[in-house]
């Protein structure tokens, strides 16, 4: 009697254990599903034609962000001094997600407090969301 009831006992926990790992299983697929759409999201994002900046700065943002990703982040700092609070979200904000992602090895602190102030600021219905919440993971 004894050994019918082991045996039941070791069968029903096996059995748990299959459910357990299958829930697991579908929670680890449902959050890589989830990252690789946010990744797409991000990456059909135009950032120019992100709304918020007059078109007559985009030519000097253009060379300050070419600087930047050339190694000299002093064009691109001088021009967020200069305009960047007179430039809207959502294309403020991808400005300065860029921005803080170029200084985030020199500056980390300076990294961190600029996406605090962004993602603050930046609803879920924002465009610049996603990215938001995929450099989460690193800044916060």
């Amino acid at each position: 009697m004894t050994k019918i009831l082991l045996s039941i006992a070791i069968i029903a926990l096996l059995a748990f254990g299959g459910y357990k790992a299958w829930q697991v299983w579908e929670s680890y697929a449902k959050d890589k599903d989830l990252a690789q759409q946010e990744a797409e999201a991000v990456s059909k994002i135009v950032p120019e034609q992100l709304p918020g900046m007059p078109s007559a700065w985009e030519q000097g943002y253009q060379k300050a962000y070419a600087a930047a990703q050339a190694g000299d982040l002093t064009m691109l700092r001088a021009w967020l001094k200069a305009y960047g609070q007179q430039v809207d979200d959502p294309r403020r904000a991808w400005i300065e997600l860029d921005y803080m992602v170029m200084i985030s090895k020199e500056d980390p602190q300076e990294a961190k407090a600029i996406f605090d102030t962004v993602r603050d600021r930046t609803p879920q219905e924002s465009p610049v969301y996603p990215r938001v919440k995929q450099l989460a993971k690193t800044y916060e």
